[in-house]
């Protein structure tokens, strides 16, 4: 209460010490040519009844008047070359800063030669956003989103379509500023035709708030904005694909847009079993509060890109603009996914008393059925106030059936061996209601900010584990083997609800100062039950071991209040924030067992600092700083604090003491584009520190007659904070108008993380284990794209991890070279021959590979204007796809290898079809749209 009293009074002498100043107006413009290149050196005049200013544009075209006094003035433009402009202008009511569109000036009719000056502005800084004009980028026909996002400096798409924008992966995407499809990046970079697209926009998003009244509070995330081309905004498209091959392997797509005046309607439909989804679900749109953690949010059902996976799906985007006061926009997605995954892992346990090894094959069959739906209604009911409100409902459906076989060597001498069955289902449910109130209280700046945020899931889950284990006699190797047979029943239900709401006051104190309050409430319940019978070979209960039967429920909360204050200056060059937030938090709950009553109450308290600083050193070049505080909560697996055993091999006991861990990250971000000498420069830091970091504590020991057991238990680790960082950086050059393309891409991330262990089963305290991970990356991309009939891109990437554990004093380390060459020639002018060629070279894991992929294809279009194409591609040629990871802990080294899609030939069929009001896009020389063909 003392902080809030001192924030009010600061905040009321500010405002009676600036209240009386008088409102300072500025006009600023922009003058460009008629080939949109900026035009610098050009006189400027302002005059109205009560001024007469005159200036020049600056080199980037830009020109600026201060302390401008008149409401109604006249704008003058002369320039050698151009014809004179004029033209009046009005301030409007209760603004002080006009920004005038830009000006186009018309070449003098009377200059007797053209002056030409290479350079268009094709990359633009703004801020948070760096945009991409798609002007001059060299398209083939039928080319999507996804092709002009490969062709833009500083972004990069991976074979499986994820997006990464100077450094960072793209979170969400929209079409004119809204939401497609609940915000999934694949679906309309894989579906949306490129020659319809005017521009790409990468924003560092902060949410709905900081888009409406500029206050940013949090992190950021990555968000893709496509602009189509006003001119292609009334018409309809449609592309229908369908293919088949060896191995059985097909494709069946659909897509069909129609777009008028304040509307648009998608609807998409896909069938194939060559791993190409049409919908992520782990996707969620925006909504009008971001959320901050817990209930309504999806349950971890999402893709999967490795196995083999038979895919359905069809979804329907739509948006209208009732009037200028009302829209709605929202989608409804559904999809089916069939994946069977192959996987072989080999386990590496560092013991004091020696390794142990497990090698592991696996097979599973997971089957998917999710439902989404979202709608956002925007309304302006006047000039100062805006509402918006978002509902979200969803389902999901899980089954599993998986089958495992292991066999297990103490150094090389053989221990046991194990078949493991488990089956599932699970059904999760949500729903979620997210509202927003903007009002501007006058025409200085004083805005009042109110959002909230109500979600609900539900996850019900039943389980059967079967477990077949043959153990060897480790003093008598002769001996027969004993068995052991465990069948676990398990019944989950687990329910979550999250709530919140906040309010922000923006009160202008100065012509470019203001004073922000904030306060922010949030809370998440959660709501769990777990049942679990085991029973032996002949169907009896197992009695004599307890700890594989339970039945518990417990029920806990994490509740968060946020309260801050901060002053904020904004100018031309400057804008920062200074200031402090203070955040109580609260969990409560309890656990229950058969025999346990556990009470779950713990209190924290954080004080953060409010920090953001952005300097523009020019118009395409700035530097921004962000600080961030952030609380989060245990899991419920950590907190629980019972034993939670299928099997006797491994338990989990959870810890009621825990408190929320805090986490500070300060991001740093710098940008520089200089389109003139096609240069373009893109930086990023992200640091990270962590208090009261929730860590494991794990007893690893041996067992007679059972083998390894591990135990895992949580706690925060007070002594010591984790912390780590990740930077990336972009250098790009195009030369001779981007036919040749040169990009230098890289980084390096640290990490440095605690845990415990103990080989003592009885251990109440474990020996402290830090691991240091480093990775650095490294590429080199060249790109030759002298028309879009020819483009050959070589490259390189090169990846190193190491990392070392203290308690162990091992270092273990993998790395990876990737050559590849892309590239695709106009053999005719309708014949077309591509290529995608890359070989890995792994060193380091003990599962090894290095596959050599070869991708190609050759398609001939034809029919009128070209909408008809047949294509025949040849997918992994040498039928060595495969995925491999490693996983490391304080005792741990793990590397699994599974199986991807193998080779195959596939022969599509498509056909597209397009029509506009003013025109098809081939009219103007840019390429034809359309779906995306099969991925290579």
């Amino acid at each position: 209460m003392n902080i809030m009293r001192v924030a009010l009074l600061l905040f009321w002498s500010m405002l009676l010490s600036w209240g009386a100043q008088a409102q300072m107006k500025s006009v600023q413009g922009m003058l460009k040519d008629d080939k949109v290149r900026v035009v610098a050196g050009a006189s400027v005049k302002l005059i109205s009844d009560q001024d007469s200013m005159l200036t020049s544009s600056s080199i980037a075209g830009i020109f600026i008047f201060e302390n401008v006094k008149g409401t109604t003035f006249k704008i003058s433009v002369s320039n050698l070359g151009f014809e004179r402009f004029e033209q009046e202008f009005t301030f409007p009511a209760g603004e002080t800063k006009y920004i005038i569109p830009s000006f186009t000036l018309k070449p003098s009719s009377e200059l007797l030669e053209e002056v030409v000056i290479n350079g268009v502005p094709t990359v633009v800084v703004k801020g948070d956003t760096v945009e991409y004009t798609m002007k001059d980028l060299k398209l083939r026909d039928g080319s999507v989103a996804e092709d002009a996002l490969k062709k833009l400096q500083g972004v990069e798409v991976d074979k499986d379509g994820n997006v990464t924008a100077q450094g960072e992966s793209v979170k969400r995407v929209r079409i004119n500023g809204k939401d497609f499809f609940g915000g999934d990046v694949k679906t309309a970079t894989q579906n949306l035709p490129a020659n319809i697209i005017e521009k790409m926009q990468i924003v560092d998003d902060y949410g709905d708030m900081a888009n409406i009244t500029g206050n940013k509070n949090g992190e950021s995330e990555k968000v893709l904005n496509i602009e189509i081309d006003p001119k292609y905004n009334k018409g309809q498209i449609a592309t229908l694909r369908a293919g088949y091959g060896t191995e059985d392997r097909y494709q069946a797509t659909g897509m069909w847009t129609g777009m008028k005046e304040g509307a648009m309607l998608s609807v998409l439909g896909n069938m194939n079993n060559i791993n190409a989804p049409l919908f992520d679900f782990s996707t969620s749109g925006g909504g009008a509060r971001r959320q901050q953690g817990g209930g309504g949010r999806r349950g971890g059902f999402g893709g999967n890109t490795t196995g083999l996976t038979n895919t359905g799906s069809i979804g329907v985007n739509f948006r209208r603009d009732f009037n200028d006061k009302l829209t709605v926009y929202g989608s409804y997605s559904y999809g089916h996914d069939d994946n069977n995954t192959i996987s072989q892992t080999i386990n590496e346990y560092i013991l004091k008393s020696g390794n142990q090894i497990d090698k592991i094959n696996a097979n599973s069959n997971t089957i998917t059925g999710s439902h989404r739906f979202e709608s956002n209604i925007e309304w302006k009911p006047s000039v100062n106030d805006y509402i918006k409100i978002t509902p979200q409902i969803g389902y999901d459906k899980r089954e599993i059936n998986s089958l495992s076989q292991s066999s297990t060597y103490f150094g090389e001498v053989f221990n046991y061996s194990e078949d493991e069955r488990i089956s599932s289902m699970s059904t999760a449910p949500r729903f979620g209601i997210s509202g927003l109130y903007n009002r501007k209280l006058n025409d200085r700046g004083r805005n009042i900010f109110f959002n909230m945020n109500l979600n609900s899931s539900s996850t019900k889950k039943d389980q059967e584990n079967i477990l077949d284990r043959l153990t060897a006699d480790e003093t008598d190797p002769t001996a027969s083997m004993d068995s052991l047979y465990q069948q676990a029943l398990q019944e989950a239900n687990n329910k979550s609800w999250n709530g919140g709401a906040s309010v922000n006051f923006t009160e202008p104190v100065s012509t470019y100062g203001k004073i922000e309050l904030t306060y922010d409430f949030n809370k998440n319940t959660y709501d769990n039950t777990n049942l679990q019978s085991t029973f032996d070979e002949f169907g009896d209960l197992i009695l004599n071991k307890p700890k594989l039967n339970f039945d518990y429920d417990y029920d806990y909360s994490f509740t968060t209040h946020r309260m801050g204050a901060n002053y904020a200056f904004n100018n031309d060059k400057i804008k920062y924030s200074v200031g402090a937030a203070v955040q109580p938090s609260q969990l409560r709950g309890d656990a229950y067992s058969s025999a346990i009553h556990e009470p779950i109450h713990r209190n924290s308290f954080n004080i953060m600092p409010i920090a953001r600083f952005e300097y523009k050193f020019s118009r395409q070049s700035n530097l921004t700083l962000n600080y961030s505080g952030t609380s989060t909560e245990p899991t419920v697996s950590q907190i629980l604090p019972f034993d939670i055993s299928t099997y006797e091999t491994s338990s989990i006991i959870g810890n009621a003491d825990l408190v929320p861990e805090f986490t500070h990250q300060m991001n740093v971000r710098y940008r520089n584009g200089d389109f003139q000498k096609g240069k373009t420069f893109f930086a990023m830091l992200n640091a990270n520190l962590t208090n009261d970091k929730i860590v494991t504590f794990r007893k690893r020991y041996l067992r007679q007659g059972i083998g390894m057991i591990q135990d895992t238990y949580y706690l925060n680790e007070t002594e010591d904070a984790t912390y780590g960082f990740n930077s990336f950086y972009h250098y790009g050059r195009s030369f001779k108008e981007k036919t040749y393309n040169l990009m230098f891409m890289g980084g390096i991330r640290y990490n440095k993380n605690i845990s415990y262990i103990s080989e003592d089963s009885l251990a109440l305290f474990g020996d402290k284990n830090y691991s240091n991970n480093w990775v650095f990356n490294q590429g080199v991309m060249f790109r030759y794209n002298p028309t879009e009939k020819l483009e050959i891109n070589p490259g390189i990437r090169y990846v190193y991890d190491y990392t070392k554990n203290s308690l162990t004093g091992i270092a273990t380390s993998v790395s990876s070279w990737t050559p590849t060459l892309i590239g695709s020639v106009n053999i005719t002018s309708s014949l077309i021959y591509g290529a995608d060629i890359s070989k890995t070279f792994n060193n380091g894991y003990a599962v090894n590979s290095n596959p050599f992929i070869i991708n190609t294809y050759v398609e001939q279009k034809f029919l009128k204007d070209n909408r008809a194409t047949l294509r025949l591609q040849a997918f992994d040629l040498l039928n060595q796809q495969t995925n491999i990871t490693r996983t490391l802990n304080e005792s741990l080294i793990a590397d699994s290898r599974t199986n991807r899609l193998g080779r195959y030939f596939l022969l599509t069929f498509t056909y597209r079809f397009e029509k506009f009001a003013l025109g098809s896009p081939s009219n103007d020389n840019r390429s034809h749209g359309g779906m995306r063909p099969p991925r290579m």
